[in-house]
């Protein structure tokens, strides 16, 4: 079983630095791929440095999914696992890999072990039952495919800014795919965070690259991402709008008791409304545009096959099973 590691990076150079150096320690015959995002704080040259490197792509969007399909195109493994630059793998992540896969999953993901104030947190499984279909979901950071199950979904949707995981995982339910919850493939991040958003755990604000967290950004992306990964994975059903009204009635109690609190301002809370209705609506209608442009089981019209101008630059070096190229 061949293994390539993406590791998608932007502005996280001493994170990204005890990724690899994990990933060196513990898997060091894998293929590791990193996707370097317009950073600005010397993470290419600590790249060339370094002996444990395969492949560096040069990107200059800023969108993640750019950043994961760039990587998925560039790794040459029929397994491939993509790693968030905060997460590093604890000592059970790649046996855990391999038994999975060669026990028939498409994909198979774990938890990871994040510090909060006070504390640490650990994800769990989470799944849900939509139009008939089990969801599994997982996080886009720790999560590894087959190669033939990277090329039936065509990689990421880059359409999506943020939930571009959660989309993967409706695709993977359409298709029939397995997605096998291990504990043991975990991981441990190594950056104090926030909280989250359940929508996906990249809208962290505290830490993550790739989010643009702007005025009602946040917002404004989530509730266009739900309403678009519903409709193109599902297209205008009633249960689509069921769950989009659940969201927004939810987040808009939270928005009034925030106001009565003082925590929000009005002119915030109205601002934080209008985002989300409008995008709301933009969400329905790209989602059912791009279920009309690709109605294959693939569900993808932005995938990998979209387009070949992501990378700016690319390195490669000898494969790590040969003699390492010298720091």
């Amino acid at each position: 079983m061949e293994f390539s590691v993406v590791v998608p990076t932007l502005n996280g150079r001493q994170q990204l630095t005890a990724c690899l150096d994990a990933l060196d320690e513990r898997l060091p015959t894998a293929e590791t791929v990193v996707v370097n995002g317009p950073s600005t704080d010397g993470t290419s040259g600590m790249i060339h440095e370094r002996s444990d490197v395969d492949v560096l792509v040069e990107i200059a969007d800023r969108n993640l999914n750019v950043a994961r399909n760039a990587g998925l195109d560039a790794a040459s493994g029929d397994v491939v696992a993509l790693l968030d630059q905060n997460h590093r793998i604890e000592a059970t992540w790649p046996a855990t890999i391999e038994e999975a896969i060669e026990s028939g999953a498409d994909a198979v993901t774990g938890p990871a072990h994040r510090p909060v104030r006070g504390g640490i947190t650990t994800e769990a499984e989470e799944s849900r039952t939509i139009a008939g279909r089990q969801v599994t979901y997982f996080d886009g950071g720790n999560v590894a495919l087959t190669r033939e199950t990277v090329e039936a979904l065509d990689g990421f949707d880059e359409y999506l800014e943020t939930g571009g995981a959660r989309d993967v995982a409706h695709r993977l339910a359409g298709q029939e795919r397995t997605v096998d919850w291990q504990p043991a493939m975990s991981v441990r991040d190594g950056v104090e965070t926030d909280g989250g958003d359940e929508d996906d755990p990249r809208i962290v604000t505290v830490g993550r690259p790739f989010v643009n967290d702007g005025p009602h950004h946040r917002w404004a992306w989530k509730y266009r991402s739900l309403a678009y990964r519903l409709a193109k994975n599902y297209g205008p059903r009633p249960t689509v709008l069921r769950r989009l009204a659940g969201h927004t009635t939810v987040d808009g109690v939270a928005s009034i008791r925030g106001m009565l609190r003082g925590e929000v301002t009005p002119t915030g809370g109205l601002g934080r409304g209008r985002a989300v209705t409008t995008n709301t609506l933009r969400g329905l209608k790209d989602g059912l545009r791009a279920r009309l442009g690709d109605r294959t089981p693939k569900r993808n019209p932005h995938g990998i096959s979209s387009r070949d101008d992501r990378a700016v630059e690319r390195y490669e070096w000898p494969r790590r099973t040969s003699p390492r190229r010298p720091k």
